[in-house]
């Protein structure tokens, strides 16, 4: 069956929503089946499936975060995490690197470490081969589609997060809109996408403490009609953090949702993206 036309310069993502865990990673792991999946954005995928119907491509990873993280740079691993010498290149140390949370995660959430032992360092690179390359080669063909079909494209990065975050206000957001402090996207998407979101009754902050990751920031390209905003949804929202099930909130969410960016791509293009646009 042939996927639905895409009608409008949108693209959605959702890099952290993995559900399937390799038999042998799970081999790898010191944790049990519910601990390994403490970094996994639990369900988003299913949150943002409604866009299918408005024309909009959702791209979703089926490995999970733990094993892989494709909202890093291709090669930030951790050395003291491997046996033997990491290439060159790799870049060991960034911050998210010494938060145990590299392309090839040390740790899930709640800081617990995934592995009983070092891992041979061709396991990351493997890993970064045959899953984080791929992944982006289709992340990046879906927007370079959708910027020749239109003329601009705009990448929705899709995530969750924990029930506990807290603004600088020191409330609970219930959305968190991310352009990398105004440098990944045209300001009046995200004015337009956080002025949405208010106007349901839903708690929006901008940037803090989420302001987009790899992904936000690499394909971002606002001066080159290539706009990323990262979104974050509150986890408490949905489902239940400990039993990792749904919450008795998730279907009016989800609706929520698809009403969010039904609103959104239907705003005039001129509007959301300013003008003059500015020439490729």
């Amino acid at each position: 069956m042939s996927a639905p036309a895409q009608h409008v310069p949108f693209v959605l993502n959702s890099p952290h929503s993995g559900r399937f865990y390799p038999p042998r990673f799970l081999a790898m792991s010191r944790l049990d089946a519910a601990q390994i999946r403490r970094s996994e954005d639990c369900y988003v995928d299913e949150l943002f499936a409604g866009v299918a119907s408005l024309g909009v491509p959702l791209l979703k990873a089926n490995f999970p975060r733990a094993y892989l993280d494709v909202n890093r740079e291709p090669f930030e691993l951790d050395p003291r995490m491997f046996s033997g010498t990491l290439p060159a290149f790799a870049n060991s140390r960034s911050p998210r690197v010494a938060g145990g949370l590299g392309t090839v995660p040390k740790l899930v959430g709640e800081g617990l470490d995934i592995y009983r032992a070092r891992l041979p360092v061709g396991e990351a690179l493997d890993r970064i081969e045959h899953f984080y390359k791929p992944y982006h080669e289709a992340l990046k063909d879906l927007l370079m589609r959708t910027h020749r079909a239109f003329g601009h494209a705009v990448l929705v990065d899709c995530h969750s997060m924990p029930a506990n975050v807290r603004s600088g206000e020191n409330r609970r957001p219930d959305f968190i809109i991310g352009d990398r402090f105004g440098t990944s996207a045209s300001p009046m998407l995200t004015d337009t996408a956080m002025r949405l979101l208010a106007s349901m009754g839903y708690h929006v902050v901008h940037n803090k403490p989420y302001a987009g990751g790899f992904i936000t920031e690499h394909y971002g390209r606002p001066a080159h009609n290539l706009h990323a905003i990262q979104i974050e949804v509150n986890r408490g929202l949905y489902m239940n953090e400990r039993t990792l099930k749904k919450n008795s909130g998730f279907d009016a969410l989800a609706d929520d949702l698809s009403h969010f960016m039904r609103e959104l791509v239907s705003i005039p293009d001129d509007y959301l993206f300013g003008l003059p646009l500015a020439a490729e």
